[in-house]
């Protein structure tokens, strides 16, 4: 008799060992078996989404335990691991509201900065058309400079040639003009 309630107790223990978290799947609810089929006597309901315990696996049963403590067999298709939706359901809320309350924020600061992009476009092509007008005035200057250059030159020219022919004539004529002539004093 010893042996066989330590046999149990090293088989309850060796269970709570391998226990792992899961719930009954989201769309049912199931009958819990008092063995691994359903030619065991029926000892239960577990509602879809309630949190259970894995405690063993044979064929296509799953050992669970219950929130609640009751022990029962349920069909291994039945049994999904992790969180169930109804438990994630209120977080999942929460960061909907938390994600849609970013994506607020991120698209005023989008609409921000598009309005500064196209004010800074505005001025961009202002000041391309600021440079054009400046690159216009400083070709026409330029070539208002090349043209006085050149205007100097020929005035330079110019006057030069003239006085040049002011002293041929002048040299020329020089010799023709009536010569003063001296007086005749024989004092010396």
């Amino acid at each position: 008799m010893k042996k066989v309630l330590l046999v149990a107790l090293l088989s309850g223990l060796s269970s709570y060992a391998t226990a792992e978290s899961a719930h009954i799947a989201d769309d049912v609810y199931v009958f819990m078996n008092s063995g691994p089929s359903n030619q065991y006597r029926i000892n239960g309901r577990v509602n879809s989404g309630e949190a259970i315990e894995t405690l063993d696996r044979r064929n296509d049963y799953i050992q669970i335990r219950t929130e609640g403590g009751r022990v029962g067999w349920v069909p291994a298709n039945f049994v999904a691991e992790g969180e169930s939706n109804l438990i994630r359901m209120p977080e999942l809320e929460t960061e909907l509201q938390e994600s849609k309350q970013l994506i607020s924020t991120q698209q005023q600061r989008i609409d921000v900065l598009e309005q500064a992009a196209q004010s800074h476009a505005s001025e961009n092509e202002q000041s391309k058309a600021r440079v054009v007008e400046l690159e216009r005035e400083i070709t026409s200057l330029k070539s208002q400079i090349t043209n006085m250059d050149q205007s100097n030159l020929m005035r330079w020219l110019t006057h030069g040639g003239l006085v040049a022919l002011g002293g041929v004539i002048l040299g020329l004529l020089v010799p023709y003009l009536p010569k003063r002539r001296k007086p005749r004093n024989d004092w010396f």
